[in-house]
């Protein structure tokens, strides 16, 4: 054999990369053909030299696929989209390119103080995949601790480490012989530690180290990019929120200015209540109620129903200790106040959630609806008092300039030639305290104004002037709805029509004595004129404080046994008494009027004459029967 076909041979081995053994071949089929020493010595070097080659060559490719390796890290970290991804596929390429068993990687836990196990290839442990390394503790937690890499060919036995029973255990459990650590450092930070871990011993070359620390390397500055991808993102949010919130606070600003605005206006033009709601709803949306302090409607905008009394009593509660607007529910309440007075609330039910700002005009629309309700009282009660006084002239004596009275009624859109009658409200409708009697004036005023006519206090009497010819009914209807509104009974006595202004004056004594003749009467919280009083009614009118008690003592004087025979019996002596007086004392017509027989009217006659005594037909004493009988039947005028 040639020395020349001896290097094509080795060439071939090379080429075709074959393993370190076979290139004992040619020099084993040399000694067997005997070749002298010499050539042997020649072929040796040849192989020395082909294995040095083939070193060479191994070293050169492993660099290579290293350096690839390393290129598709950085090629990861470039377009790195999800930081889990990127170092699960960093651990890959380290457990691939060191050909370890297992790669894995753990960082520190700042708050807790140790390691923790954040990606793992190859490993079939699950109590490994979820150790956790003390600081100091195993080759990791020294490795975390040093900032230093760390390499054992056999862990178990390698007494440089910490151990303990639960990194003992998990590495048993994965059966992990040699193990390669080197930190994951952000400038001279330790954050973690990336591993390359075999289940046999063997040891792991300087290259190996410096592979391991180029990967350990990019994997802290991918986590590092992804922390700081997550703050820019983190603070893109936060801008596009801060923008998004200034918008809708520059918007709500621009609606609280135009509100304001536009509320402003509306005080200036004389608006309304109404005008105030339409301006809230068109600037906010949604529906709203106005109410005043007794609950009742001032104003509706859009479909919203009325709250529970009691929500609305509890929600304008709050608001008002509160001084700011209140939720319940779907509903916002603000309260209307002036001072310590309740004045009312706006109840809004918005299409959209309120901002700040939103409470803000809601709050402003019930300081606005506020003054408006405060200016209108101002109004009316001046207008009141303009009508009082004109009342209080009317029914005074002497009576002054007429034709002055007609020209001020005219200015108040009153007619004093037109029908009116005058209702006087008894003292029963008017507490001790000054505001209770206030609070009655002031209806009355309203009352009357909303009919075309007037009121005023006279006397410790409220009078009312209304337009009409309907006394009783005037008088009725006042003692019924005053009653309503002091939730006690109210007597009022009426009297007219009377036409002109002066005929005022009288229409009202005669009015006033209507009153003292119902109280007389003991009729109290009821209401009637004095023609449906008659001759009783003047006549009670004088009677003075003791008049009722004088009533009472009369009719059971006079024909009390009978009433209580009638009481007791459910007999008809009063009826038949009533009737025969009416008919003029006749027997037949009495009973052709009660529709019974003429002997049982003359029986009934002589049970009164029992009760009353024989000499009750006689003239002085028939007078003061039928007088009584009247009496009675006007004390109980449902009968």
């Amino acid at each position: 054999m040639s020395t020349m076909s001896s290097s094509v041979e080795f060439l071939e081995l090379l080429a075709r990369e074959a393993a370190p053994v076979e290139f004992e071949g040619p020099l084993v089929a040399a000694r067997a053909a005997g070749l002298p020493a010499d050539r042997l010595a020649e072929l040796e070097q040849a192989r020395t030299v082909a294995l040095r080659v083939r070193a060479l060559l191994e070293r050169r490719r492993r660099r290579e696929t290293e350096l690839s390796g390393l290129y598709d890290t950085v090629s990861d970290l470039a377009g790195l989209r999800d930081l889990d991804d990127v170092l699960r596929a960093i651990v890959h390429r380290a457990r691939n390119l060191l050909g370890a068993d297992v790669a894995y990687m753990t960082l520190n836990d700042d708050e807790r103080g140790d390691t923790y196990m954040r990606v793992t290839d190859g490993s079939v442990s699950a109590r490994f995949q979820r150790l956790r390394l003390p600081m100091g503790a195993g080759l990791g937690g020294l490795v975390a601790q040093s900032g230093a890499p760390y390499v054992t060919a056999n862990y178990g036995e390698d007494e440089r480490f910490h151990h303990t029973g639960e990194i003992d255990a998990g590495v048993g459990e994965e059966g992990l012989v040699a193990i390669l650590g080197v930190p994951l450092r952000l400038g001279s930070t330790s954050i973690g530690v990336l591993y390359a871990a075999n289940r046999s011993a063997r040891p792991f070359v300087r290259e190996e180290v410096a592979l391991l620390v180029s990967l350990a390397a990019h994997a802290a500055v991918a986590i590092d990019t992804a922390r700081l991808l997550a703050e820019t993102r983190s603070a893109l949010a936060e801008l596009s929120a801060a923008n998004t919130t200034i918008r809708a606070h520059s918007s709500s600003v621009e609606r609280a200015a135009a509100a304001h605005d536009r509320m402003t206006a509306l005080v200036l033009r004389g608006g309304g209540v109404e005008d105030v709601a339409a301006a809230v709803t068109e600037v906010l949306g949604g529906a709203l109620l106005a109410l005043d302090a007794e609950g009742r409607l001032l104003a509706r905008v859009g479909e919203i129903d009325e709250p529970d009394r009691t929500d609305i009593v509890e929600a304008v509660a709050a608001s008002r200790t509160e001084g700011r607007s209140v939720r319940r529910g779907p509903l916002w309440y603000a309260a209307v106040v002036a001072g310590a007075e309740n004045l009312g609330a706006l109840v809004l039910r918005p299409d959209d959630e309120l901002v700040d700002a939103d409470q803000r005009i809601l709050e402003r629309a019930a300081l606005v609806t506020a003054l408006l309700l405060l200016f209108r009282r101002t109004v009316a009660e001046a207008e009141g008092r303009v009508r009082g006084e004109l009342l209080d002239d009317l029914i005074a004596r002497p009576l002054r300039d007429t034709d002055a009275l007609r020209s001020r009624a005219r200015r108040l859109a009153v007619d004093l030639d037109a029908p009116h009658v005058l209702v006087a409200v008894g003292d029963d409708a008017i507490a001790a305290t000054g505001s209770a009697r206030q609070r009655v004036l002031s209806w009355a005023t309203t009352y009357a104004s909303a009919r075309g006519g007037l009121a005023a206090a006279r006397d410790g009497r409220v009078v009312l002037m209304l337009p009409g010819r309907d006394a009783g009914g005037s008088a009725r209807a006042v003692a019924r709805d005053l009653s309503r509104v002091t939730g006690r009974p109210v007597t009022a006595g009426a009297s007219g029509p009377a036409t002109g202004p002066t005929a005022l004056a009288g229409t009202f004594h005669e009015a006033d004595r209507c009153l003292t003749a119902l109280g007389a009467l003991g009729r109290a919280g009821q209401g009637a004129s004095t023609a449906e009083l008659g001759f009783v009614g003047l006549l009670l009118g004088t009677v003075g404080d003791r008049g009722e008690t004088d009533v009472t003592q009369f009719l059971r004087a006079t024909v009390g046994p009978v009433v209580d025979y009638d009481a007791r019996r459910g007999t008809a002596l009063v009826k038949t008494l009533e009737a025969y007086f009416g008919v003029g004392g006749s027997l037949a017509r009495a009973a052709e009027q009660l529709h019974v027989h003429v002997n049982t009217v003359t029986q009934r006659l002589e049970r009164v004459g029992q009760l009353l005594g024989a000499d009750w037909q006689r003239p002085e004493r028939a007078l003061e029967v039928q007088l009584a009988l009247r009496l009675h039947r006007l004390r109980t005028p449902a009968a």
